[in-house]
């Protein structure tokens, strides 16, 4: 069957780099701007990848992001955070790698565990969107303690950074989680028996 062939496999791997340039470049597609932050989607594509094609395919998808994301937040921020962190590599790409590695041996071991593929699914794209906000805003939190960037983020001093990206958390991290969570299974699940069926 050709849905079988690596090199269909491929062809839909392709499709995915591609769906994640355009939610890069395309406005209110892959970022959706909320005041001085923006709501991101695009994780949901990096783990839909990562259940469907495996932790080193979700790796190379979130790789793909994260080298775009770095590219955007020079060329065209949605931001005023942007180009101040995503500037950096270490912001901008190792997250996502990281996103799309945990998103896919997660999916590995809770199907070991027999888990219904449903709940699978979920609770991948679930763990693997909070991946992405923890690892981001620990890693500003670490690196960009600055007046620059606090006041990109609206406070007047960086002292009180570690507070907002808490709330940065609640209010983008934990809907960003959700969205992923309800997306992942419904995407990932007909796709998936698609590629996987007469085996």
């Amino acid at each position: 069957m050709i849905h079988k062939t690596k090199a269909f496999r491929i062809s839909i791997l392709a499709l995915f780099i591609a769906f994640i340039i355009i939610q890069n470049f395309v406005p209110l597609l892959g970022y959706i701007p909320v005041g001085p932050l923006s709501l991101t989607t695009i994780q949901i594509t990096v783990i839909i990848a990562a259940v469907v094609f495996g932790p080193v395919d979700g790796g190379i998808v979130g790789a793909v992001w994260g080298i775009l994301s770095c590219i955007k937040a020079f060329t065209a921020p949605s931001s005023p955070v942007e180009p101040l962190i995503f500037t950096n590599p270490l912001i901008a790409i190792i997250p996502r790698i990281i996103v799309g590695i945990i998103a896919g041996y997660l999916f590995i071991v809770l199907n070991k565990l027999k888990l219904k593929k449903t709940i699978a699914m979920f609770l991948s794209g679930l763990i693997g969107a909070l991946t992405n906000t923890i690892l981001v805003l620990g890693l500003i939190y670490i690196f960009y303690r600055t007046p620059a960037v606090a006041h990109a983020y609206g406070v007047s001093d960086p002292k009180y950074l570690g507070g907002l990206l808490l709330l940065v958390i609640a209010t983008n991290g934990i809907p960003e989680a959700i969205l992923s969570s309800i997306i992942t299974p419904i995407i990932s699940l007909p796709l998936e028996r698609y590629l996987n069926k007469d085996e």
